[in-house]
């Protein structure tokens, strides 16, 4: 994935960097080199702390496409990549062991959600570590009257 990110420098301050894809991702350095490896941290951070509350990551646009914004007017433009592998992302088997009426309850669930057995113990889990009170025991939203 490749971050266009832009920057500007004030006479007596380092270089700012603003990531437009990324609404709320900024960083600095006081070179232009250090600018753009602390965006490259500030990125994978950033994504990171999305796929951990379950949010889309953004796809990256263009320089062109951003370049035409008055708040990014007079800045520097550059890329920055970001590897899908440094973000721990992608799936990994695992083995696991359950009682099989479980297990055989958790396929009942996910079928008549349409999902995967694996996709729905990775939210359940996810839920779970997050401490979802959203969520009631059967994994639908509760609502807010008591």
């Amino acid at each position: 994935m490749n971050y266009p990110i832009v920057m500007h420098k004030d006479r007596d301050s380092d270089y700012g960097v603003t990531v437009p894809d990324l609404p709320g991702c900024f960083s600095a350095g006081s070179t232009v080199d250090e600018a753009i490896a602390m965006a490259q941290e500030a990125i994978e951070l950033h994504l990171e702390g999305l796929i951990e509350d379950g949010q889309p990551v953004p796809e990256p646009g263009s320089i062109e496409q951003h370049r035409r914004r008055r708040e990014y007017k007079g800045g520097l433009w550059a890329i920055v990549s970001i590897a899908p592998s440094s973000l721990r992302v992608e799936a990994k088997r695992i083995n696991i062991t359950m009682p099989e009426r479980l297990l055989d309850a958790v396929d009942r669930f996910a079928k008549a959600r349409n999902e995967t057995r694996s996709g729905l113990l990775a939210k359940a889990a996810t839920a779970y570590i997050r401490g979802d009170p959203a969520r009631d025991r059967a994994g639908r939203a509760r609502s807010a009257k008591p």
